[in-house]
């Protein structure tokens, strides 16, 4: 009996949960897909209120925090160059260029200097047929254009050169001799002119034997420049590493390892511009000192006893201690004289005949040859108007 009961029980909820969901509208067979499923549960304890809609809640404006922004820092205010700076004009190929650039931001903040960049890339001293700095540096100084003269160059003077209708390979012996006959040429037109010179050599190169015809052009370099009296500027071993060979990296300017050179192992990076250009920068101090500024030392010997002291012998122990602390006094816009401004032994006359040692005995004090035991010039006058 229980069997039938939960049978016709069972028969019951599946008509009932399975009635609604067919309908017929129109002669279509429609599925309700709305209507809710009836359990067993629902059917004994009675089915769920309806859950009340949720309240919704007014939307606050979402507030966006705006991202930081990385941005590049401010450019460095220019600085305009003076009216009157000196110019430095940087002759040479393309090792030239580099270095013009290298010493344009070394002098950026200074505004009594300008560098011009006179580099011309794949030039040289060999092929004047396709650019001759003889005269190139010719017009330039007829238009006044420079004040100061740095060169570099050779990097492409490794190769055949004509001269007086004759050919010579690289680096033999009629090849120097025409070389060196066009670099004094070219420097002898700069010293007429009364321009100062700086030559740089050159610098090592990553192939050795590139390196090695490179460093007897530096050779010839050197020899034209301490002829025609300009300044040279070894930089070979400034750029060497540590097991003294040729390394792309090195100390920059803050000592800090950065890469010298560029990948073809010849030009320089932007640090090795800079590097050079701040070595190029302590021979420049030779003729350039700020736009004209100049800077005295003062002389610790000024009211003294010692200052009057311009001769020999030194009266005193003491006042020679105090020459000794004191030391030459010397103004730092004092340029050095160069080897060609130096008298030479032939060009002063010799005297006519030896000084006797009664001439030396009644030499007039105050002459380098008196040794402190002369003639007074005054007593010698009052003699003389006494006679």
């Amino acid at each position: 009996m229980i069997r039938v009961i939960a049978a016709i029980v069972l028969f019951s909820l599946v008509v009932v949960d399975i009635a609604p969901v067919f309908a017929q509208d129109s002669g279509t067979m429609v599925v309700a897909q709305d209507q809710k499923r009836r359990t067993l549960f629902d059917l004994l304890f009675g089915e769920e209120p309806a859950a009340a809609p949720p309240v919704e809640q007014p939307q606050q404006p979402r507030r966006t925090t705006p991202r930081p922004t990385a941005s590049l820092p401010p450019p460095l205010p220019e600085v305009s160059k003076a009216q009157n700076a000196t110019r430095l004009a940087v002759f040479g190929d393309s090792m030239a260029v580099d270095l013009s650039k290298g010493l344009e931001r070394f002098y950026a903040d200074d505004p009594n200097l300008v560098v011009i960049d006179q580099g011309v890339g794949s030039s040289g001293f060999v092929r004047a047929d396709y650019f001759d700095w003889d005269k190139a540096v010719a017009e330039q100084i007829a238009a006044n254009s420079f004040d100061l003269a740095v060169v570099m160059i050779g990097v492409n003077d490794r190769q055949e050169i004509s001269a007086d209708g004759q050919s010579y390979p690289a680096l033999s012996e009629g090849w120097k001799a025409a070389y060196q006959r066009r670099l004094v040429s070219f420097l002898d037109k700069l010293r007429a002119a009364g321009k100062p010179v700086i030559w740089i050599g050159l610098p090592p190169m990553s192939k050795t034997e590139y390196s090695a015809a490179l460093a007897q052009i530096s050779a010839i370099q050197r020899l034209a420049s301490f002829s025609s009296g300009a300044e040279y500027l070894d930089i070979y071993e400034r750029f060497l590493g540590e097991d003294g060979k040729f390394s792309s990296y090195g100390p920059d300017v803050n000592g800090q390892s950065a890469r010298m050179r560029k990948d073809d192992g010849i030009h320089f990076s932007s640090a090795g511009a800079d590097k050079l250009a701040f070595y190029l920068s302590q021979s420049i101090r030779t003729f350039y000192r700020g736009g004209g500024m100049t800077v005295e030392v003062g002389d610790p010997l000024a009211g003294t006893d010692a200052a009057a002291m311009v001769r020999l012998p030194y009266q005193g122990l003491g006042q020679i201690r105090l020459l000794e602390v004191a030391g030459a006094v010397i103004p730092l816009t004092r340029s050095p004289n160069r080897a060609g401004d130096l008298l030479s032994a032939g060009s002063v006359a010799p005297p006519a005949a030896p000084f006797t040692l009664e001439q030396l005995m009644r030499a007039p004090m105050g002459r380098v040859d008196a040794f402190g035991v002369g003639v007074d010039p005054a007593e010698t006058v009052e003699n003389a108007a006494g006679r």
